[in-house]
Parts: C-alpha cells; structure tokens; sequence
C-alpha cells in the first residue's frame, strides 16, 4: 500500500514538474525587421479621361434630318458622310440668289454701255457735266450690286454645303442625339448631333492643390530647363493610372500641360496629362487616379502598418531586444504608403518590430523571435 502511494506521488510530482516547465518555454512570435532604404513618395490624384480630341458634331443650318450614315460606337474616317439634312429649302436659295446676280449682271452691264455711250459725248460737250458723273456713278453702283449679289450666292451655296455633315478627323464616334426625321440645328431640338473623339491618345485632367502645385511645377520646369528639346521628346513618361476597378494602367503618360492661373475660390490648379491608349481601353468620361511622384524620402525606415499600434493619436510598437526580451517603445510615424509606413523617430534599421502577435506579448516578456519576410503590396512598385 505504501508502496503504492509513493508511485502514485511521484507520477503526481513529475507531471506537475513538467506542465511547469511547458508553462516556462517562451512562446515563438513572428517579428520583421526595420528596412531603411530611399522611398518614392506618390500621391493620387482623381482625374477625368478625355479624348485627345474630342469633336463635336453641329448641325449649323436648321431642317428635317434625312439620312445617318454611320454606326454608333464605331470608328470614322475623315470626310466620312455622318448625316444628310434635307437639302432643298437651300437649294432654293441658291437658285434665288443665282438669279439675283443674273439681274444684278444684266444692270451692270446696261449701265457699263450708258458710260460708253456719254463720255465721247461728254469729250465734245454734247451732254452736260453732271450727265457723266450720273452715269459713272450708276455704273459704278451696278458693280458693287453685282459684288453683293456674288457674296449672298456664296453664303447660300455655303449653307446648301452643311446639309452633308461629314467627320472632321479620324476617331470614334458616339452615339446618336437625334433620328432620321427629327427636326435639328436650333434649340430644343439637337444642335450638337455627336461627337467624335481620338482615343488612342487620352487626355486625363485633374485639380492640385497650390501647395502640391509648386512641388510640381519646379519639377516640371527643371525638364524643360535641362533640355525642352528631350523633354517634347521623351514627354518624361513618369505618370501612372489606377482604374476603378483598382489596377494599374500599363502604359504611363507624362504632363503636357498647367494651367496659367490658380482658381482663386476653390485654391486649385488644373493639370492635364497625357496616356498612350493603344487598346483603347479608356473612355472618354471616366474616372481615374493619376499617381505622381511628389518627392523622394533619402534613407526612410519602413515598418509595416501591422506593426504599429495606435491609442489615443500615439503611435507605439513592440521591439524584440538582441536578448529576446520585449520592448515597448513610442514612435513618430511619417508618410503611410499602402500597407508601410515610415518611422520618423523611435527606431534604428534592422531593429526587429512583432507582427500579427501583438496581443500576445507585452514588455519585458521573453520570447522566440521567429523573423519573417513581409511582401508589401504598396505603391513602392510605382518607382
């Protein structure tokens, strides 16, 4: 029996020794180490997409719409009949103000035979002074006619011509705002009819503010300044796209153009930029972020947003000390990029910083640092 008991004992010792001595091992916590390296600063911009040109089409004389001669939403050529307006209250101009210079030639020719006919009689004083003067002047009043009735032919002939509306340039054209019957070119009714547009080069336009403006235009100017022959060449390409549906436009673009004034009631200034656009992918009136590169940080300590815990507008995290003791410590945090940020004040490069355990350590804890690798998906790719 006794025996037994100290059997039992024992067990009862060493089982509680080792549940003891689990109780003690340090618990392994992933940590990442602090990167110093010269970071890109960029900045999103929402900007709009415009056709690199964008043509509207008008009717400039008013009628009944007779013909369409395209497909919507399809490319055009340049020259390409697009719409007919019925033609014939224009031509009946025409034919009008053609016989109005018929009268107005036979006039003049009536009085270009009375001038002959009075100055030789004038030469011999068969008719008096004030008789050739009358018909100088009725001649030359005949001619002046004659050059009216000519400049009313051309406007009437110039109207019958925008019956035939037909593509100023190469581009896409939209759709339709008004059918084959409907009367156009004065309001209500439509006056603009479409608009055709080059996509294979966009336009995007956004609004900076003056300080970021500034930023900008120094940057911009130093291009110029260092060679504008390379600059309208190589156009710098530095700018990137972010779509609505959150990726990134392949082709950059480049700033073509600043406005020459600041808005003095909103404080901002309008870019535009340029994209290449070969697939077509953008629309004109879409929306987009232009991402600029502002600045570049020299020698940044970057640190992941998981890191870094927040209470209260402070910012702090938890340091693993060379002897794997953690360490709470306060920083100064700069710039967010994405899913980093960059750590103004309070740590030293390759200091290792807890990640996705912080709430199971706190000082002065031991521990087993297990460093992991941190794949960032910000916008340092933009670089």
């Amino acid at each position: 029996m006794r025996i037994t008991f100290f059997i039992l004992a024992f067990f009862f010792l060493f089982s509680c020794s080792e549940k003891k001595q689990k109780a003690l091992t340090p618990p392994e916590i992933p940590v990442v180490e602090v990167i110093q390296k010269d970071v890109p600063i960029y900045k999103d911009f929402v900007g709009q997409v415009y056709g690199y040109s964008d043509i509207p089409i008008r009717a400039r004389v008013t009628g009944f719409l007779t013909g369409i001669y395209f497909e919507e939403g399809f490319g055009v050529r340049k020259g390409q009949m697009l719409y007919t307006i019925d033609p014939a209250p224009f031509q009946a101009k025409v034919a009008t103000q053609e016989s109005h210079l018929a009268e107005a030639k036979t006039e003049m020719a009536r009085a270009k035979n009375e001038l002959a006919r009075i100055k030789p009689l004038a030469d011999i004083n068969a008719v008096s002074k004030s008789d050739l003067d009358a018909a100088q002047a009725e001649y030359d009043a005949s001619v002046s006619y004659v050059k009216a009735m000519e400049s009313n032919l051309k406007y009437a002939k110039i109207d019958l011509s925008y019956c035939w509306i037909k593509s100023p340039i190469d581009g896409v054209i939209g759709k339709t705002n008004a059918r084959v019957g409907e009367f156009v070119g004065q309001n209500p009714n439509p006056v603009i009819l479409n608009t055709v547009s080059i996509i294979d080069t966009v336009r995007v336009e956004f609004f900076l503010t003056e300080s970021d403006y500034i930023r900008l235009a120094r940057e911009y100017k130093e291009l110029q300044d260092f060679d504008p022959e390379i600059a309208r060449q190589k156009k710098h390409r530095t700018l990137r796209l972010i779509l609505s549906d959150g990726s990134t436009f392949k082709y950059k673009g480049y700033v073509n153009f600043i406005n020459r004034q600041v808005d003095p009631q909103t404080g901002s200034l309008l870019v535009q930029t340029t994209f290449p656009n070969p697939d077509l992918l953008l629309k004109p009136g879409q929306y987009a972020k232009v991402v600029m590169k502002m600045k570049e940080a020299k020698g940044a300590l970057l640190i992941p947003q998981r890191c870094i815990i927040e209470l209260q507008g402070q910012h702090s995290v938890y340091v693993v000390t060379p002897d794997s003791i953690v360490k709470n410590k306060q920083i100064v945090t700069g710039t967010r990029i994405g899913d980093m940020w960059i750590v103004k004040e309070g740590l030293q490069p390759g200091e290792r910083v807890v990640i996705d355990a912080l709430q199971k350590v706190g000082s002065g804890m031991k521990v087993v640092p297990q460093l992991t690798e941190f794949k960032s998906k910000s916008n340092l790719q933009y670089e």
